[in-house]
């Protein structure tokens, strides 16, 4: 009631002989059962030779990868963007893809734009750098998603490094072309 003194009820409920409900006795757990009662079955040696083989193989493998292995073993190999420290001086690159135009105007072709995500492309680099001819499937691709764009002479991979000084960016930022590939008057009709 305003103005006036607040009941408080307590969580425990007192008994009229003076117990508390959190008095009551302690239930023992339920017995353990004997693993020698029938419905309990013990692994023979030989099963546990078995397990104890598959777990050394698993374990070599795992040995194995962690010292040899690349991101194409995993799960056996390092997933190395998660297991290794990137050099704090070292520049941070970031690669992007664009078709040039016969005007000469720019058109982003990573990001989803040609079905083909940035991680996807840049794990394919090796590849396109000894075969450049694929860029002119990504031209390809563009023009059959946008059919009323101006058609791609050239399909430029570029790379931006962005300098770092113990972690810290520089505001030092250098563009190379690594790849770029002029692309066949087919590519530029959305034919193959």
């Amino acid at each position: 009631m305003p103005g006036g003194p607040v009941a408080h009820h307590a969580a425990s409920v007192t008994h009229l002989d003076g117990r508390r409900s959190y008095d009551a006795p302690v239930v023992p757990a339920p017995p353990v059962p004997d693993p020698g009662k029938p419905g309990v079955l013990t692994l023979s040696p030989t099963g546990r030779r078995a397990r104890l083989a598959a777990t050394a193989v698993v374990l070599a493998l795992l040995l194995g990868g962690t010292v040899w292995g690349n991101d194409s073993e995993f799960p056996f190999g390092p997933f190395r963007m998660y297991s290794t420290r990137a050099d704090p001086d070292r520049p941070v690159v970031s690669t992007r893809v664009v078709g040039v135009t016969a005007d000469g105007d720019q058109v982003r072709l990573s990001g989803g734009e040609v079905g083909l995500r940035r991680a996807e492309f840049e794990g394919q680099l090796p590849r396109l750098v000894d075969e450049p001819e694929l860029l002119g499937l990504l031209a390809q691709s563009y023009a059959v998603h946008h059919p009323g764009a101006e058609p791609l002479v050239a399909v430029r991979v570029v790379q931006r490094r962005h300098a770092l000084d113990d972690g810290r960016r520089t505001g030092e930022v250098t563009e190379s072309v690594l790849i770029d590939h002029t692309v066949a008057a087919t590519h530029q009709e959305g034919t193959p």
